[in-house]
């Protein structure tokens, strides 16, 4: 009824054509390809999730876009079955051995909102501890929190209607849905002006120096 599981990132496996007789990927049409088996590991641990389960997935963020095979997988969990609960984005360098940004993705086989599904930008609240990011107790709870409420956020948490996903044809990069852009301050063009014509100013001057010097040192100023 609960999996919890950080599968080994991108690893490789046979993809052997003879899986698809196994009940765990012969639905889906398609297998993982054999330099990624990221959705292999999605495959096996849904075939085991109970009706009533909820399962959590650590993986890398290629598995919320890449295409292909992945992609078809992919479009099969959310269209054909209506599995994928909510997308998490995790801060980078939060595990030892690696420092690629990762994600949770949270799996039911019986959802209770089945009309969307949450996306949550987390990516952004961590503390550095020496060489480490660490997610700090508050940084966890406000994840919980909004999970559980499935609420909305700006530039931090999305409800994207299932329409949304779909014309997005099943990508799930974040990015897609919660906007994390921060605006710039607005440039004042006339202050940028006044300052180049100073600096214009200040380069007359200097050269009209050198050149004193150098006609004093009766030498050939260079330029």
């Amino acid at each position: 009824e609960a999996i919890v599981a950080n599968p080994p990132f991108s690893a490789k496996w046979s993809a052997n054509s003879l899986h698809m007789n196994d009940e765990r990927f012969s639905q889906y049409g398609k297998l993982a390809p054999s330099s990624k088996a990221d959705y292999a590991f999605v495959q096996h641990m849904i075939h085991q999730l109970a009706e009533s389960g909820t399962m959590a997935l650590v993986l890398p963020h290629g598995a919320l876009f890449r295409g292909a095979a992945e992609g078809h997988i992919r479009k099969y969990l959310i269209e054909d079955r209506n599995y994928l609960d909510a997308v998490i984005g995790l801060p980078s360098n939060i595990f030892y051995g690696t420092s690629i940004p990762t994600c949770i993705m949270v799996f039911k086989k019986c959802r209770e909102h089945s009309e969307n599904i949450l996306f949550i930008d987390a990516s952004e609240h961590y503390e550095k501890v020496k060489t480490q990011n660490v997610l700090r107790e508050e940084d966890i709870e406000k994840i919980v929190n909004t999970y559980r409420n499935r609420t909305t956020e700006d530039k931090y948490s999305y409800v994207a209607a299932m329409d949304e996903v779909i014309e997005n044809e099943y990508n799930l990069n974040i990015p897609r849905y919660v906007d994390t852009f921060e605006e710039e301050e607005p440039v004042d063009l006339d202050k940028v002006s006044r300052g180049l014509q100073s600096l214009e100013s200040d380069i007359t001057d200097t050269d009209k120096t050198i050149s004193d010097f150098c006609k004093e040192l009766n030498i050939k100023a260079p330029f």
